[in-house]
């Protein structure tokens, strides 16, 4: 089984993936959150701080692009080769309101015959393996095989699918049912997404789906960072490893505050990790002293027992 890491914005940024591999080694990919190209051809600065040289990184990432241009994507793909990659994503899975507004993301499923003109465009061109993320459909999964059909017909490089439609966002339960016509009538090979919460859910695929070898994970890991290391969630390892983080933010954004705040998007999710963590949790939440929020993040990861696995709040 191959493990990959999910791009989430505003949190998993090449800081975040450099020391998350540097403290918790065990995943196989990670993937960047999304770059939306368009036709100034030109990448920010935050752009570029999240496409280093691919040889400089000492694990291996995924560029993700979101469009619905062809040109937009091919030049956005160049730039990855160029700058060493070995392969992109395309973002069809994002449910985002003003992703989808633009026709972008899931939005792109609402429409399988300009999908169609798309990826037929794309891999006409593209000089480096594409993947593709994707969700059942846009208002219900009766949208699937059609989409299953359109994919079959292109090399694509492996196909990450979560198995909700874009109108459920990440509410409600995920349908294994419609995931299980894809393992039965995919062409290309398979990356089960979403809900995976411990490593028995892990194994639940694996047992079903014995043809997929590859598991993407979000939030779990964001809450659970070592859930694939050998002795999992370690709290000095996981100290070390959020002290660094704050460190290296404080840094980049040349504030401890913004940092601070940065830090605290992470830490709605590790929250799930720790039992009894409400009351310091709220403190946490309410703090925006620098100096607090350490004694307060001291005390959740050496004071409170971790749970053997998360217990969701999302």
């Amino acid at each position: 089984m191959r493990y990959y890491f999910a791009p989430m914005e505003g949190i998993t940024d090449c800081t975040y993936r450099s020391l998350h591999h540097k403290y918790f080694p065990g995943l196989d990919q990670y993937y960047t959150p999304f770059f939306s190209p368009t036709i100034h051809r030109s990448l920010t600065k935050k752009e570029q701080r999240e496409l280093p040289p691919a040889d400089t990184l000492t694990y291996k990432a995924v560029p993700q692009i979101l469009t619905k241009v062809p040109e937009d994507f091919l030049w956005m793909a160049q730039m990855c080769a160029d700058a060493g990659y070995q392969q992109v994503n395309l973002n069809l899975g994002c449910p985002s309101g003003t992703v989808t507004a633009k026709g972008k993301g899931s939005g792109m499923l609402a429409d399988p015959d300009s999908l169609d003109r798309f990826l037929e465009s794309i891999f006409a061109k593209a000089n480096l393996p594409i993947s593709v993320k994707t969700r059942l459909g846009f208002q219900n999964q009766d949208e699937f095989p059609k989409l299953l059909d359109i994919f079959n017909q292109y090399p694509i490089h492996e196909l990450t699918i979560h198995p909700r439609v874009r109108a459920q966002f990440y509410n409600g339960v995920v349908d294994m049912q419609a995931f299980g016509y894809a393992a039965q009538n995919a062409k290309i090979p398979l990356c089960f997404n979403g809900n995976l919460i411990c490593i028995d859910d892990i194994q639940r695929i694996t047992e079903q789906f014995p043809s997929v070898d590859a598991v993407m994970l979000g939030r779990t890991l964001i809450g659970d960072p070592g859930i694939f290391t050998p002795g999992g969630t370690n709290p000095d390892i996981l100290e070390a490893f959020t002290s660094e983080l704050l460190e290296e933010y404080t840094r980049t954004f040349e504030s401890s505050r913004n940092a601070m705040f940065r830090m605290k998007e992470n830490w709605r999710y590790l929250l799930c990790k720790f039992e009894g963590s409400e009351k310091l949790g709220k403190q946490l939440r309410k703090t925006t002293d620098i100096v607090q929020f350490k004694e307060i993040t001291h005390r959740i990861i050496q004071e409170l027992p971790m749970r053997t696995q998360l217990s969701p709040d999302w």
